[in-house]
């Protein structure tokens, strides 16, 4: 509903691209003052062309300085959202190294971890904190054991995290194959197989889209009696 978030201030961390950017955009047409971050300038700058109402600052979630001084700026925020991600800890498990496994677990787990406890000086004790996880913490694909291992130790954070910060609201979102940005890290030939595959694994029949993500995030944002949830967003692919 329009101005349904009048007032309210929210923060979407990697927010300039796919899920986290359909989420601002949709959280600011309901009438909330959005705020993004990012790492890539380039995609900042677009996202800033593009969505005049949307502030857009680079800060670095690895870096707790960074966070810090993003966090004093803004002053009292009402909601936190999380989609800071990374791009490793895929592949068979005989193969996947150790460093790529510690980068995908510190681009993505611990960034998200770090980001959302230095926010908690200035977020609104009754607001809301959602984080983005991946369906891979529950699925059992093949090759996907060190993404498994990243996003389950997000979900395994929310209802513990649910009692001990109440009466804050803490959720996570945990969406499926959704053909975003983040896929253009991947070859195109092998990026065109898996998503192929993926879609044809899918109880729906296709892949998901970013807006259809994010709206399971302006769910968590906007009801206020949910909470210690991990809402699924995947087509029914951790059924196949």
């Amino acid at each position: 509903m329009m101005g349904e978030l009048n007032g309210r201030r929210i923060v979407v961390m990697g927010g300039t691209s796919g899920i986290g950017l359909a989420a601002a955009q949709q959280l600011a047409e309901l009438g909330a003052s959005v705020a993004v971050t990012g790492r890539n300038e380039e995609r900042a700058a677009a996202v800033r062309a593009k969505n005049p109402g949307i502030a857009v600052q680079i800060v670095d979630a690895n870096s707790s300085d960074a966070l810090q001084a993003f966090y004093k700026a803004q002053g009292t925020i009402d909601d936190l959202v999380l989609c800071v991600t990374g791009g490793k800890g895929a592949g068979p498990f005989a193969e996947i190294s150790i460093a790529d496994l510690h980068d995908g677990f510190e681009q993505k787990f611990f960034a998200q971890f770090r980001a959302a406890q230095l926010a908690l000086p200035i977020l609104r004790k009754d607001g809301s904190l959602t984080f983005v996880s991946a369906i891979s913490a529950r699925a059992a694909n093949p090759g996907t054991a060190g993404l498994a291992a990243i996003n389950g130790a997000i979900e395994a954070m929310i209802k513990p995290l649910a009692r001990e910060l109440r009466p804050l609201r803490v959720n996570a979102v945990s969406p499926g194959v959704v053909e975003t940005p983040w896929w253009e890290k991947i070859p195109e030939n092998v990026r065109r197989d898996l998503l192929q595959r993926s879609a044809a694994a899918s109880l729906v029949g296709r892949n998901g889209s970013p807006e259809e993500a994010s709206s399971a995030i302006v769910f968590s944002v906007t009801n206020g009696f949910v909470t210690g949830t991990v809402i699924e967003v995947d087509g029914g692919l951790r059924l196949a």
